[in-house]
């Protein structure tokens, strides 16, 4: 799925600007990388907004429509409104074909519901990441990575090295040694996961104040 976002050049800078240009329903940014020199751009805001809400959007590379001429980029840095949830700030980088990226891409979940340890001893799943940092080509970038749980027993974990990554695609903490366990099913007391209750007791107890 190819996501193209049409913007165009600003001359105008500084605070007041990007306030004028929000009022009138754009989004201020900027575009850097690749060894060209930055620049300022505006989105239409109810445009980016609502390729802002897909998943793929945050793990993808996008084609930006700059003044007519495309460019592959990644949205590395958005800035939101702490009260209106509307995007104040947003920065694309230029991605190139012979280089490699490195993107988190979120993980997807599958056949929990089938899974030895939920179906048949009751436990639950426990999603210890929900994303993961990869290195790859631009053109081999995936928009998710499915992880399945179907065979995962309670008490078990998969680990990074477990999960089966399309062709060119590496996962960056595992080509620094490590093998951190993405997923794991847990028992349950009370409808509290034991791995939550061993931290509770694990804690120290507060000591009262002299």
């Amino acid at each position: 799925m190819t996501i193209e976002i049409n913007a165009v050049k600003r001359d105008a800078k500084g605070t007041g600007a990007s306030r004028r240009l929000r009022h009138a329903g754009s989004v201020p940014g900027v575009v850097y990388g690749a060894g060209k020199e930055a620049v300022t751009i505006e989105v239409n805001a109810k445009e980016l907004f609502l390729e802002f809400r897909h998943e793929a959007f945050h793990a993808s590379v996008l084609n930006l429509n700059l003044d007519g001429k495309k460019e592959s980029v990644l949205l590395r840095d958005f800035q939101m409104h702490p009260v209106r949830n509307t995007i104040q700030h947003v920065d694309f980088q230029r991605v190139s074909a012979t280089e490699k990226i490195h993107v988190k891409v979120p993980f997807h979940f599958i056949n929990a519901d089938v899974a030895p340890g939920v179906k048949l001893s009751g436990g639950i799943v426990a999603h210890i990441f929900t994303e993961a940092d990869v290195s790859c080509l631009a053109k081999d970038l995936p928009e998710f990575i499915e992880v399945d749980v179907a065979a995962l027993e309670m008490g078990h974990s998969i680990h990074l090295s477990q999960i089966n990554l399309p062709k060119g695609v590496t996962f960056v903490q595992l080509a620094h040694g490590d093998d951190a366990a993405v997923v794991s099913i847990a028992k349950t007391r009370g409808g509290v996961s034991d791995a939550a209750t061993d931290t509770a007791e694990a804690a120290p107890e507060a000591k009262p104040e002299a």
